[in-house]
């Protein structure tokens, strides 16, 4: 199978030459390629066995389109949806990196790099979600890097389009990535936009320890986890993170999905809770202590300190009467 995607390498499909396999996922081949004018581009094609089958290249081409029509600055920006001889693609931007290239690459990032990405990614699905649009697969290598550092969701609609190809025909396959998926969708159930808060607290959870919260290399061990396991304490793997942040995470990871963020909204919202609880307080127009400042503070002069005694004093006497009035109650 990989001889027939590296027999693409220079080929042209529609206007784009392709130049270099990039990687592959289930269902479709991914390569770099140029647009006639120089642009660099990404380009899926479609597996030879799914492009074969009527259905199943009608479903992952509609959902192509309807995801090409996403517009939004942290959702990828496709080109064009196409079929050229035997072979169904569609074209994007090309992002430089990937979240979980980066991560494999660096290991856990900073809480501060994560509250950014995991922000651009909540835009990204508050947007789609309004649009009607739920991602289904969201996992770290669906996170795309611009140059600038922001995050960029692609694969829009796959999983939905696999998911509507198993449910007419029947055919056994994998829908969605194993270890990102919600209890509801390992349960087999009726899914909603809340299945992408959990893929997102996996993914949140990879970005800041390295590791998923379950794993097994049996699938059905895996979805049992998903369904009854809690997730290991994100702060007992890094301590130096916030609790407001490890809260976050662990309600996109709530096993029902009315535990969860129930919009992206309310979850931007607490994203920026987090991130403004952790910036340094500023003091405006305060000048810093002068030597004879601190050393009043420090070591107070004698009619200074008589007053303090004197204040002591009273504020004992004080409570030694109410002490006193409430015994004769």
């Amino acid at each position: 199978m990989l001889n027939a995607a590296t027999d693409l390498v220079g080929q042209t499909l529609g206007p784009y030459t392709l130049e270099r396999l990039l990687g592959q996922g289930g269902f479709a081949w991914a390569f770099v390629g140029r647009e006639a004018d120089g642009t660099p581009v990404a380009v899926k094609v479609l597996k030879p066995r799914y492009a074969g089958d009527h259905q199943f290249e009608s479903r992952f081409r509609n959902e192509s389109e309807t995801a090409a029509k996403l517009e939004h600055p942290n959702i990828i920006r496709i080109r064009s949806v196409a079929k050229a001889g035997a072979h169904v693609y569609f074209a994007m931007d090309l992002c430089a990196d990937s979240l979980g290239a980066r991560i494999a690459r660096e290991g856990p990032l900073p809480e501060d790099a994560i509250l950014r990405l995991a922000r651009d990614i909540a835009a990204a699905l508050d947007f789609a979600h309004r649009q009607g649009v739920i991602h289904r697969d969201l996992k770290p290598d669906n996170v795309l890097l611009r140059s600038d550092g922001a995050a960029v969701l692609t694969d829009f609609g796959i999983a939905r389009a696999v998911s509507g190809y198993v449910a007419s025909t029947g055919v056994n396959m994998t829908i969605g990535t194993p270890h990102y998926l919600s209890p509801e969708q390992a349960q087999g159930r009726h899914v909603d936009q809340r299945v992408d808060f959990y893929a997102l607290g996996v993914t949140l959870y990879k970005a800041a320890t390295g590791e998923v919260p379950f794993t097994s290399t049996d699938w059905f061990e895996l979805a049992r986890m998903h369904v009854e396991d809690p997730p290991p304490a994100l702060r007992r793997k890094r301590p130096d993170l916030s609790k407001r942040f490890e809260r976050v995470v662990m309600q996109c990871l709530a096993k029902h999905p009315d535990d969860r963020y129930q919009n992206a909204g309310e979850l931007l919202a607490d994203l920026d809770e987090v991130q403004e609880k952790k910036r340094p307080t500023l003091t405006v127009g305060v000048a810093p202590l002068g030597t004879w400042q601190r050393e009043a503070l420090t070591d107070p002069p004698a009619d200074r300190r008589a007053w303090l005694v004197i204040a002591g004093t009273g504020i004992g006497l004080l409570v030694l009467i109410a002490a006193v009035v409430k015994l004769m109650r």
